[in-house]
């Protein structure tokens, strides 16, 4: 009984000049390969580009919670983030009072309003802290623009003792307008505008 030789899968064979020459691609495999192409195409462009598009909502979603929180009228009666407090360089005296603050930016500058109530030691420090002393403030003076008070809706009336200093910086560092009611020594209540341009 005669064998057939077993069928060697064809391989690649040379032509007239020596060269090796592939043979043939199948219906089969030239699907498989454009199959895979096209997956490695999708992973390439379609993963940055959906990442892209992540990021941006997600960077439009942080703009538009700062828009909100820089256009709301009035004061927060809460603490500003310690982010906010470290740039714009307002040191709050631990176990303050009556906390509140503000925050408007536009492309020229951003502003950072702030008020709290604390103790005369609290004054203290809040001003050291800041760069300056009490015997910097000023008796009689608000050094808070009419313009910035109108904005934080606050108002300085005669009836109360005040004293104020602006603290300036080179920039990028911020300036501080810092006004004090010092109608009771023991608790001052502080007002601070703090400047920062680009």
């Amino acid at each position: 009984m005669n064998r057939q030789p077993a069928q060697q899968p064809e391989s690649a064979h040379p032509d007239d000049a020596g060269n090796a020459v592939r043979p043939p691609e199948d219906r089969r495999h030239m699907i498989l390969r454009r199959c895979l192409t096209l997956l490695v195409i999708v992973l390439l462009i379609g993963v940055p580009a959906g990442y892209l598009v992540i990021s941006a909502e997600q960077s439009r979603d942080s703009g538009r919670d700062k828009e909100r929180e820089s256009s709301a009228t009035g004061l927060r009666e809460s603490w500003p983030s310690k982010m906010k407090r470290r740039v714009f360089e307002v040191p709050i005296p631990a176990k303050s009072t009556e906390v509140a603050y503000y925050e408007t930016s536009n492309w020229k500058s951003s502003r950072l309003f702030v008020t709290f109530r604390t103790t005369a030691a609290g004054l203290d420090r809040f001003l050291n802290r800041i760069g300056t002393t009490r015997s910097e403030l000023t008796t009689g003076e608000v050094s808070v623009s009419e313009r910035d008070a109108s904005t934080a809706g606050w108002t300085f009336g005669p009836e109360s003792y005040w004293s104020g200093t602006t603290h300036s910086q080179a920039d990028p560092r911020p300036t501080q307008d810092i006004t004090v009611n010092l109608t009771d020594p023991s608790s001052p209540r502080v007002y601070v505008v703090s400047t920062t341009t680009p």
